[in-house]
């Protein structure tokens, strides 16, 4: 509780501009030109929604309807289609609970890959200790790519829905949806895509308007949290049988449209934005393997996200490197929704990766905002720290 007098603005706060900001799988920050989109709206267009009855409803309503064609235009889709949510994980709950739907007879037949994000996993669990569905499991190899056969004998026995992401928030992995998404049309069966780490990385032409259920999120490009988007052509809300999950709610009018900016950015300048920091991340991985020993980088290195670079260094402590860049370098030894866990990564264990490599991995993400000189620093900082904790651990083999 403050006391009298006091402030929380004088609570100091610690220097993050100072450390090189490499995590944007956990989270973007918001560019300036959103966040001008954002605050304009919450100070002039705060009407509600809803409320059309007047100019301040149809202006909000008007800012809505823009977004929607924002979100649409990035991933192929109709603007009618795009429904805005509080972020990924309700979407994913709203697809689900849908897909299950309200008058079912028997459990929704779910095939689900192995290193789906923990917010899919979860929420087919949840359906499964309800007894609205039954999971069967798709098998990944050791770069997380789909094992085609295990995905085959899925559809074969028996699926009502499947759920495949566009990319891996761990290790990056591109799923080739092109091929899958009629592949799993072909069998009856509808199909859920998390494009949560993907959208505005990767084209989603021409299978965009074909996916049952898109996932997205705000703060994964460089837009505000608390917003996010199901985009579905089959999703309605009175067909959805409820797991937790909240519709119809006054909409976030000053976040929608933040979202929707930050969509037009990334169509406008994606491409372009990919191949900057595709090639400052292959940079930094010669620099990283040249430098530490038997260093293994994880994921289809054919086909990954272009800011995404996971590694692995072998019987080294991950949590131990991290602590030592805490302050200089920011990076996760994983997911952000499962940081501080102790177990290993569902993911790491999905692809089979011996313990010791387990272990040592460090998930790395760049940005818009990454620089050369950060990439140099970082570099830098992140051998430093692995060569520290290395001597640390020697140290204490030989007392």
């Amino acid at each position: 509780m403050n006391r009298p007098g006091s402030s929380l603005a004088t609570v100091p706060l610690p220097a993050a501009n100072q450390t090189i900001y490499l995590d944007h799988h956990a989270t973007t920050p918001v560019d300036a030109r959103v966040a001008k989109i954002v605050f304009d709206v919450m100070v002039s267009s705060f009407g509600n929604a809803n409320s059309t009855d007047h100019i301040y409803g149809e202006t909000a309503a008007s800012v809505v309807a823009d977004a929607k064609c924002r979100v649409a235009e990035l991933v192929g889709a109709d603007m009618e289609n795009v429904f805005f949510t509080s972020g990924s994980t309700e979407a994913i709950r709203l697809a689900i609970s849908h897909a299950i739907g309200p008058t079912r007879s028997s459990p929704l037949r779910i095939a689900l890959t192995r290193v789906e994000h923990q917010a899919v996993i979860d929420t087919a669990h949840l359906a499964e200790q309800l007894g609205l569905a039954v999971i069967t499991w798709i098998d990944v190899d050791h770069r997380a790519r789909l094992v085609s056969g295990s995905l085959y004998t899925a559809l074969k026995s028996g699926t009502d829905l499947v759920c495949v992401m566009a990319a891996n928030n761990e290790v990056g992995t591109i799923y080739p949806l092109e091929e899958i998404v009629p592949l799993v049309h072909t069998h009856d069966a509808a199909i859920l895509v998390d494009a949560t780490q993907a959208a505005g990385r990767m084209s989603f032409d021409p299978f965009g308007a074909d996916i049952d259920y898109l996932i997205l999120s705000g703060h994964k490009i460089y837009g505000p949290k608390g917003v996010g988007a199901l985009v579905s052509g089959i999703y309605e809300a009175s067909q959805v049988y409820g797991l937790g999950v909240t519709h119809d709610a006054t909409p976030n009018v000053p976040g929608i449209a933040g979202m929707g900016e930050a969509c037009r950015i990334m169509l406008s300048e994606g491409e372009v934005e990919t191949r900057r920091i595709l090639d400052m991340r292959d940079r930094l991985q010669t620099n990283l393997v040249r430098q530490i020993p038997n260093l293994v980088v994880n994921g289809d290195q054919q086909n990954r996200l272009a800011h995404n670079l996971h590694i692995a260094v072998p019987d080294t402590p991950n949590d131990l490197i991290v602590s030592r860049l805490r302050k200089k370098v920011a990076i996760s030894t994983g997911a952000a929704c499962m940081s501080g866990a102790q177990s290993p990564s569902h993911v790491l264990r999905a692809m089979g990766m011996e313990a010791g490599l387990q272990e040592g991995a460090l998930r790395i993400g760049l940005g818009r905002f990454t620089s050369e000189s950060d990439i140099e620093s970082a570099a830098a900082e992140i051998i430093a720290a692995v060569r520290d904790v290395q001597k640390a651990m020697a140290g204490k083999e030989h007392e």
